[in-house]
Parts: structure tokens; C-alpha cells; sequence
């Protein structure tokens, strides 16, 4: 069995979906690797590497499809709408595709890989189960995007983050407020106390307190009722919009007393709520900084424009996108590491076996015999879905 690597063509999309050193557990497994030229060179990653660890540099990205009977991406189709559509026509019946399809956020395009006939697995709609830690890619690319998150604020900010006590006079420390404690602001508020901020951070979700405070921030306390925060496969739910508005108001005093805030709220599937109203920007300190990590789905503050950085009223807000492909490096081995363990998770015996009885496979699988199959994407297709599309 092949295993194809292609190059990512996703605008600044520096990432590669398998690693030199994540090769050795593939063969182990009885597979051959075949990557396309120079597919880890934005990473770090020569074809050199890859040829030490005994994989094949194919003549063209075609190739790689024609050979492969998988096919690993970091971005597919649904998921690189511009770039990726080259890729429709190389796909082929029973072929597997597996990387992040960004499925929830346009349905349609998932259709469209369908009609090519390709199994096509979506690694964001993994569960949040035990058995899948060791494949969650968000969590991994998460976890950069908090580290980087607090770089960028730090280079932002006309201060220093720590306190420091100099013949000069004592340096007061920046308080930093984090919104949000899944992976991305539990790394935010390690990073962030690394450097010696004073740090304080809120999430929907209480049972969160004894890890923020672990990390030696302050969980600030709201007083606000919610539904469950969670949604069965342990991806945060939205709240109703009269909640949002009352955690504005709440949030306002945190927000304004903060040097800098970083937003990671988001529920997959919608616009990620307005946290940060104007009225919050103006009320902060000219010279404060928010870094927006909800900004690819319309961003947390009122004020963020995606991919930008703007100043408003004096403060710098940063729309950050795609910051795990800014450390392409460690991005790649851990993304590597993540999709190496699921395609093994469907191997058995030498061969793929697609066991709708296993909860990661049922819940990941999102195309096969030409049908969109995901019940949540069926289900988002409604009347628009072609006449293939049928859950499983």
C-alpha cells in the first residue's frame, strides 16, 4: 500500500502533513511513502530527509495521486477552496483522503470530493475520547497557536511583560487576560506567565478553575448561568445570544484593566460570538493589544478584521490566522505524529478497514461510495445536497 504526501498550495500554508521522522512507524506497518517534491521544504524538511528514511520523491504532484492509495494533506479541498480544487480531478474512486476538510464551514465542497468517489476522512471531527488523544490535530495545532499567541502580543505591547526591579526604577509587570481555557488558553496563560505576566483568564466551563490555576493565573469569576458548555463529543456549544450580551457586560471591567487579551472562543460550525464590544476598545489603555484567535471565524472582538492588524482608539488588535503554520517546524511533527496514529488506527492486518462499529472512524468518515455519509453534513446540505448524499 502507498501512502502519498502532497505539497500544500493554501496561501502561506507552510505546514506538511507527514514528517521525516514520522515515516519510520508507517513502514513498520508494511506501507511505502511517496511525497511530492519539495512538500517538506517550507517546513524545514528537504527531500533529502525523506529519502533517508526511505521514502519516494514522485516525478509530479500527480503522480502522487495516481500512485497513492492514501492520500495525506493537511488542508484538503473543503478546506483550500481556491488552490485545492486542482486536486478534484486526481481524486479517484475508494482512494483515501484524510487531513482537515473544514467540513461544518462549507458542506458543499465536501459534496463535491463525494462525487469524485474518494473516502475522505475530516481529522477536526475527531471525538474527544481517550482513544483518540494521540490524533487530535486541533488540540496539537492549538496548543502552537497559544505559545504563538502571546509572542506576537508581547512584540506588540509598548511594555515588557515581567516586573522588573532595576537601579532605573521597578518595571510594573502586564497583565494579560485570556478568554477562553481549552488548549489554546491553557498554553496562552503558560506562555504568557513564562514571561513574567500577571495573569488572569475566564471560560464557560468551571470544572476549568483547577487548571487555569495551576498554571498560576487568576480564574476570574462571572456570575452567569449556562447550558452545557460542552457538546457530546467534547467541542464547546453555543450559547444563546442574551448570554453573550450579559458576559459582555461583565467582562467589560477584566477587559479594560488588561494590557493585553487573548480571545480563543469558538463553536465549531458558526461565526465565533462577540466578546469584545467597541465600547470594551475604547476603554482600554491606549497602547493595549488583543490577539484574536477566533479571527478565521469572524473573530471575538467587534473591531478584529481577519488576518489584519488594526489600530483602534490605541489599541492594536491582531486578527491572527493560521498561526500553527508560522512554527511549520514542530507544527509538522506533531501534526505528523497525529495522522500517522489514525491511518494506523484504520489499518488491520496490512489492509484499511472502515468499521462504522469504531467511534473515531464513524465519526471522522465523510465520504465513501461517492455519498457524503457524515450525518452533521447531510444534515447541513439539507435540500442543497446532491442526490448521492446519504448518512450512514
Amino acid at each position: 500500500m502507498i501512502v502519498g504526501v502532497t505539497k500544500e498550495t493554501y496561501p502561506d500554508e507552510r505546514r506538511v502533513a507527514l514528517a521525516p521522522a514520522g515515516l519510520a512507524a508507517l513502514r513498520k506497518a508494511g506501507l511505502e511513502l511517496m511525497i511530492e517534491p519539495g512538500a517538506g521544504v517550507a517546513a524545514g524538511y528537504p527531500d533529502s530527509l525523506y529519502l533517508e528514511k526511505g521514502a519516494r520523491v514522485a516525478g509530479s504532484r500527480a503522480e502522487v495521486f495516481r500512485s497513492a492509495e492514501v492520500v495525506l494533506q493537511v488542508r484538503a479541498y473543503s478546506a483550500n477552496r481556491e488552490a485545492g480544487a486542482a486536486d478534484l480531478e486526481h481524486l479517484r474512486s475508494e482512494q483515501l483522503l484524510i487531513g482537515l476538510f473544514d467540513p461544518l464551514y462549507d458542506p458543499a465542497a465536501v459534496a463535491q470530493v463525494a462525487e469524485t468517489g474518494a473516502i475522505a476522512f475530516a481529522l477536526e471531527l475527531l471525538p474527544r475520547i481517550t482513544r483518540a488523544q494521540g490524533m487530535d490535530v486541533l488540540s496539537s495545532m492549538a496548543t502552537l497557536a497559544g505559545y504563538k499567541a502571546v509572542l506576537l502580543a508581547a512584540e506588540a505591547l509598548p511594555r515588557m511583560f515581567p516586573m522588573l526591579m532595576t537601579a532605573a526604577g521597578t518595571l510594573t509587570a502586564a497583565r494579560v487576560f485570556v478568554i477562553g481555557a481549552g488548549v489554546a488558553g491553557l498554553q496562552a496563560i503558560a506562555t504568557a506567565r513564562k514571561l513574567g505576566a500577571v495573569v488572569e483568564a475566564f471560560d464557560l466551563r468551571p470544572t476549568v478553575r483547577e487548571q487555569i490555576e495551576s498554571l498560576g493565573a487568576k480564574f476570574v469569576e462571572l456570575p452567569l448561568e449556562t447550558r452545557d458548555a460542552e457538546d457530546a463529543g467534547g467541542y464547546a456549544k453555543g450559547q444563546e445570544e442574551s448570554f453573550y450580551r450579559r458576559q459582555q457586560e461583565v467582562m467589560a471591567r477584566a477587559v479594560t484593566q488588561s494590557d493585553v487579551v487573548i480571545t480563543t472562543a469558538a463553536v465549531p460550525g458558526k461565526r465565533a460570538p462577540i466578546l469584545i464590544t467597541k465600547d470594551m476598545v475604547v476603554g482600554m489603555a491606549p497602547g493595549s493589544v488583543i490577539v484574536d484567535l477566533a479571527a478565521d471565524r469572524g473573530g471575538n472582538c467587534e473591531l478584529t478584521q481577519p488576518g489584519e492588524r488594526v489600530v483602534e482608539h490605541g489599541v492594536t488588535i491582531l486578527g491572527a490566522l493560521n498561526l500553527a503554520a508560522t512554527v511549520p517546524y514542530h507544527a509538522s511533527q506533531m501534526f505528523s505524529r497525529n495522522v500517522a496514529t489514525f491511518l494506523l488506527h484504520l489499518i488491520k492486518g496490512g489492509k484499511i478497514e472502515i468499521s462504522l462499529e469504531d467511534e473515531i472512524t464513524r465519526g471522522t468518515l465523510l465520504t465513501r461510495g461517492g455519498k457524503v455519509v457524515h450525518p452533521k453534513i447531510v444534515e447541513l446540505l439539507g435540500s442543497a445536497q446532491p442526490p448521492s448524499a446519504a448518512a450512514f
